[in-house]
């Protein structure tokens, strides 16, 4: 197994840890979950560019890297939403997931017809920015229940409130859009018309 595939098992076997730190009240839990996102992050960040680089492509880590990307980001935004700490409703988290099956359904008829549907630029940001708005939300939580700082009221309100809920949105809506992109460019795949 190459390296690039291995990064991409570590970033699968590293999501039961967030979790089990996300939901486990143990002292500084957000920050060791923070840590295990960031390390998965980069994973993803990584096993792509070795493999490309030194031509390493095989067909276990096309299949299994997105995986562990859609794993990994609605793993986190799942336990979010059952956060009363985090201002996510379950909304944000439904389009984000059915993005995510209706591009799976694409790639698996573009790849029966030959065409391999290659990450874009709108894909590329929607998962960068994701990713950081999660990790951003997981050094908030961290500042305000492992060290407990004692921040000023109308902040954490501010931040709760109003700077959480638009990072979401704004990875919702880019979600949306590379979504929209995908379907527009691949649309005579799936024509109902054919």
């Amino acid at each position: 197994m190459n390296l690039p595939n291995k990064l991409t098992l570590l970033r699968m076997f590293l999501i039961p840890f967030f979790l089990l730190f996300m939901y486990i009240d143990v002292p500084c839990n957000y920050l060791i979950a923070l840590i295990i996102f960031a390390a998965a992050s980069i994973t993803d960040a990584l096993d792509g560019k070795i493999a490309r680089k030194y031509n390493l492509v095989t067909n276990f880590g096309k299949f299994l890297d997105p995986l562990a990307d859609k794993v990994l980001v609605i793993s986190a935004l799942t336990v979010f939403v059952e956060l009363d700490s985090v201002k996510m409703g379950a909304i944000p988290l439904i389009i984000i997931t059915a993005r995510e099956f209706m591009v799976s359904g694409l790639r698996l008829v573009a790849a029966d017809s030959g065409v391999v549907v290659a990450a874009g630029i709108w894909g590329k940001l929607k998962t960068a920015f994701t990713m950081v708005t999660i990790v951003g939300i997981l050094c908030w939580l961290s500042v305000c229940n492992d060290f407990g700082f004692s921040l000023p009221s109308g902040l954490v309100d501010a931040v709760d409130n109003i700077v959480i809920p638009v990072l979401i949105w704004i990875s919702t809506v880019l979600t949306v859009i590379s979504g929209l992109i995908y379907l527009k460019a691949y649309w005579h795949l799936i024509d109902s018309d054919k």
